[in-house]
Formats: structure tokens, C-alpha cells, sequence
């Protein structure tokens, strides 16, 4: 497993970049996917109070059984009323999550993953995201071919269909064996679409998903290819937004690719950067003086690009009143922009 992150990216001035962690602060600009948002019961219905003194009883197991039996009725209304009631039963009551498990849910829920029927899609996706909030079911989850399902419809599916295939992928994602599947099934396009075009929600959840699936190498090329940096670099341009920490991060993590770095710059990513460095808060001045450290250390011409956009003043405020990192970063910065273009061999031009 070709994994990394964005403390083993790089090493500079025979420092690692371990020593310069981001992993306490990245651990708090993503949240993870709890549980579907949607509302929490139907109108009022003989099924809907069925299911409430279910929810709150102990024994739930009778229904659970019916339930699933249902999932493979003949009659799409059927099977929506019975995913639709599976969903809410793992929703509201953790112990449920097991108990649905159990009783033979996953495979008939991801076969209505894969229905010409968008409700019922979408009841099963969501269904089996919070199945997959317990630990215990994520890795049958996979093991029972929810993978490929859940990318179809991340591309075509309802706006929270989308947005639970990929918290859903995000948990599969946890057990860092699934994040080359999920990216070999053409997870990472639709969500870099997702991070375009959803709602905030959307984006969140785009956005924590490929920050957990671009550990892995051959993600972070899917990623570039697809576009993302372009969209990065829009996203932090936007200072007043609430995606400028997340969509750093998920830089981050791509710049120890060549042709994201070349991308970054393409984009017109150093002026932002600068600019994030200069009036961002304490962590997106931490991180954007991260980023510039990464790209800059064996290119001549990136430094001569950065030094030129005037990052040298915020540098040395950074080095002055940041974090104990954020000094460390920025002074590293600074020392590398103000080296003479000779005296680092190993540095170069693009």
C-alpha cells in the first residue's frame, strides 16, 4: 500500500515533515459523517408509530427479521418502506446497526443501491451509510460489493443520494485497503464533482472523502487529473467561506505529486497562498506556509515565483506571533526564498 500523509510528504534541511506535523490541526477542520440528516420519520402512519415504539423497545428483533424479509419483496413499495424503516431503525438506535447487520440486511440493501428507482436508491444508500457507522459492519459492507454500487450513485443518484455515497465511501474508506478499490471504481471524478456543484453539505462531505481517500498515491494523480486543483485554489481564494481550511488540506496532501504542484501554479494558487499566509487565520496561515514550503523546495522557479507575489513580509509576521509550527514553517521558508539561486545544488528549475 503505497499510503502516505502529510506529515511523511517531504523532508527539508534534513528535517522530516513529521516534525512539522498537520495532523492535530486537520483532525479538526474535517468532521466526520455521523449519521444521514434527513428527517426523522414519515407523516404519521400505522408503520411510522410501529416504528417509534420500536426504536424505543428493546426488542426490535422481530421487526428487524420483517424487515429485511421485505427488502427482497416483489412490490418497489415494499422495499422502500422496509429500507426506508431500516434506515431510521440504524439512524436513531447504535445498536440496531449490529442487529440489522446480523440479520442479513447489507447484500439485499446494496442490490437496491443498484435500482432504476432513485428513492429507493437513495433509501438504500442511506441505509447502508449508517450501517457503516459501526466499526464492526464496515468491512462487510465492502466485502459484500457495496463499493462500485455506492460510486453509481455518487455520479447519478438524488443530491442526498450523492451526499451519503460519499459519507458512505468515506467510512468504507477508513480500512486503508478500500481506499484503492473505491479509487479504482471511479469514486474520485464524481466527487471532485460533488465538491463543485453540491451544497455546502455536499462539498463537506466531497471534500472529507478524497482528504481520506488522497492518502493513498494513485488517488492524488485521479484527483489531479480530474481537475481538483483548479477548484482548490477556488475554494481558498474565497477567505470568507467555510471550505478555505478543508480544501487546504486536501492540497496538502496532493503537493507531494509533481504534476500537482505544476497544477497548483497553472491555477494561480502562489498569489492565493500568499494572501492566506498574510490575513488567513492561525491554522490557514499554518497550513498555506505548509503548502509553500512543500512546493518550493527543490524548484527555483517556484521560489522566485513566491518570493516575487511579496511572501517574504507575512513570512516573517508568521515566524514572529504563529504557533510553534507555524514559526517552524515559516522560518524554514524564509531561509530557502533568501538562499542565493547557486548555493542548492539540489534545487531546480521546472
Amino acid at each position: 500500500m503505497d499510503s502516505d500523509s502529510v506529515k511523511s510528504s517531504f523532508t527539508y534541511m534534513g528535517r522530516k515533515f513529521s516534525d512539522l506535523s498537520l495532523n492535530d490541526s486537520s483532525s479538526s477542520a474535517f468532521s466526520d459523517c455521523n449519521s444521514d440528516r434527513s428527517g426523522e420519520f414519515p407523516s404519521a402512519s400505522s408503520q411510522s408509530r410501529r416504528l417509534f415504539l420500536s426504536c424505543a423497545s428493546d426488542n426490535s428483533d422481530e421487526l428487524i427479521s420483517q424487515l429485511v424479509s421485505a427488502l427482497d419483496s416483489d412490490s418497489i413499495d415494499e422495499q422502500k418502506q422496509a429500507a426506508m424503516e431500516l434506515r431510521l431503525l440504524a439512524k436513531n438506535k447504535p445498536e440496531n446497526r449490529i442487529k440489522i447487520a446480523r440479520a442479513g440486511a447489507i447484500k439485499p440493501l446494496i442490490s437496491i443501491i443498484s435500482s432504476n428507482d432513485p428513492q429507493l436508491q437513495e433509501y438504500g444508500v442511506t441505509a447502508v451509510l449508517n450501517l457503516s457507522l459501526c466499526d464492526e459492519n464496515k468491512e462487510e459492507i465492502a466485502y459484500s460489493g457495496a463499493i462500485k454500487p455506492l460510486v453509481r450513485a455518487l455520479k447519478s443518484g438524488t443530491s442526498t443520494a450523492r451526499e451519503n455515497a460519499a459519507c458512505a465511501l468515506l467510512r468504507l474508506s477508513q480500512i486503508e485497503e478500500n481506499k484503492i478499490a473505491i479509487g479504482r471504481s471511479g469514486a474520485i471524478p464524481p466527487l471532485v464533482n460533488l465538491l463543485e456543484s453540491g451544497n455546502f453539505r455536499g462539498m463537506k462531505d466531497a471534500c472529507t472523502a478524497l482528504y481520506s481517500l488522497c492518502t493513498v498515491r494513485e488517488n492524488k494523480m485521479r484527483a489531479v487529473q480530474a481537475g481538483i486543483l483548479k477548484l482548490l485554489v477556488e475554494l481558498m481564494s474565497d477567505l470568507g467561506s467555510n471550505m478555505v481550511d478543508k480544501s487546504a488540506f486536501v492540497l496538502s496532501l496532493l503537493m507531494s505529486v509533481p504534476e500537482a504542484r505544476a497544477a497548483l501554479v497553472e491555477e494561480g494558487g502562489i498569489p492565493v497562498l500568499v494572501e492566506i499566509v498574510e490575513v488567513g487565520t492561525q491554522r490557514q496561515k499554518e497550513i498555506a506556509a505548509a503548502i509553500l514550503l512543500q512546493l518550493c523546495e527543490d524548484c527555483l522557479a517556484y521560489r522566485t515565483m513566491v518570493a516575487r507575489e511579496g511572501a517574504i513580509p507575512p513570512l516573517v509576521a508568521l515566524s514572529q506571533t504563529g504557533t510553534t509550527r507555524a514559526k517552524q514553517k515559516a522560518e524554514a521558508l524564509i531561509e530557502l526564498l533568501r538562499q542565493p539561486r547557486s548555493t542548492n545544488g539540489a534545487a531546480r528549475d521546472i
